[in-house]
């Protein structure tokens, strides 16, 4: 696109994004930016409407711009600005890691809300990290054992497991506080994934106690990192916001954004596809591929803990949405969520 077409539809669309109106040539020649004709604005606006850019929703000569043309607007002509400080600090403060970890989430998810005056989205880790605070093994009868697996904010975790030979009460206790050594304060995932993945290949150099020990918790943890449900799959606030498209005569719209909120399921599919963008990620209109939300824009960005994904925050809003502004607030919180958890992971607040 020519650069005055390109400043003709930035023009355009800021004018639609303040006031929610089509935006006429007459009304962008009087605003004095573009230096051509208003007969010039107009075969521009004829041509961006043929390029499927722009569209005339009444038989008025005013316009607005499509699904693509915020597309072009959103990718190259918006100007971000930066989060005052005064909002940034009252992010931080909302983020602390001495807070419980959900807590935090929800937080994010109110802040989002109340910084855009929009709907919000956070949603819940999908393995939620844990810290494991004890382990303990209990003798059963019938060569079975019970892995008792005490977590973070006194969440207790219990599996019987079948063993090859009945154990007594001290051979477990020796066996659990092996495993207390190495597990207490560390990350549920993190024991999985790196402790017992490196005591297993070193498993023909220990003893006999050792190596029972370090099969009874893989077989306890099996599975222990559960999938969060549907129906607490992400915080979501500010529904209320979005109340303002109804005076805009869009009470249809409104009807259909929360029926999306109640079929989770499609909102979790539009979040997962965002768990691998590299910071923001914009959905505009049906780019969602959920028809209940063609009318809305959705500006995400994953979360993550210890540099990996593990959540999405999301906000929801009209198309005709301040971009500028959203854009940064969903970034830094973002970033500022992952600090937030990473730290309290780390030095296990």
């Amino acid at each position: 696109m020519k650069e005055r077409d390109l400043l003709l539809m930035k023009s355009l669309i800021e004018s639609y994004v303040r006031e929610g109106l089509p935006v006429g040539s007459k009304a962008l020649y009087q605003r004095g930016n573009l230096s051509v004709s208003a007969a010039t604005i107009r075969n521009i606006m004829a041509d961006l409407e043929k390029q499927g850019l722009l569209l005339s929703p009444h038989t008025s000569a005013g316009r607005i711009p499509t699904t693509q043309g915020l597309r072009i607007f959103v990718d190259q002509l918006v100007q971000v600005k930066d989060i005052q400080n005064e909002k940034l600090a009252r992010l931080k403060h909302s983020l602390n890691p001495s807070q419980e970890t959900k807590t935090i989430l929800g937080n994010a998810s109110s802040m989002l809300s109340e910084m855009t005056k929009m709907a919000s989205l956070v949603q819940m880790p999908s393995k939620p990290f844990q810290r494991i605070e004890h382990i303990d093994f209990v003798p059963l009868s019938d060569r079975r054992v019970l892995v008792v697996l005490v977590l973070q904010d006194d969440e207790i975790q219990n599996r019987v497991i079948r063993v090859d030979r009945d154990f007594d009460r001290q051979e477990l206790s020796l066996m659990a506080n092996f495993l207390n050594q190495h597990m207490v304060g560390k990350d549920l995932r993190a024991v999985k994934q790196e402790i017992l993945n490196q005591m297993t290949a070193d498993k023909e150099q220990l003893d006999e106690l050792t190596r029972q020990a370090i099969s009874f918790a893989q077989q306890g943890m099996a599975g222990d990192s559960k999938e969060v449900s549907i129906e607490n799959s992400f915080h979501l606030s500010g529904q209320t916001n979005l109340v303002s498209m109804a005076s805009l005569g869009q009470l249809d719209n409104l009807e259909r954004i929360f029926q999306a909120f109640k079929q989770k399921q499609q909102i979790l599919g539009i979040l997962e596809r965002s768990m691998v963008a590299d910071g923001v990620k914009i959905f505009i209109g049906e780019e969602s591929g959920n028809q209940n939300l063609s009318n809305c824009s959705i500006v995400t960005a994953p979360y993550k803990l210890k540099g990996e994904s593990i959540g999405v925050l999301a906000v929801v809003g009209p198309t005709r949405m301040r971009y500028d502004k959203v854009i940064p607030i969903v970034d830094v919180t973002a970033k500022l969520l992952s600090n937030a958890l990473t730290y309290k992971a780390t030095h296990n607040t």
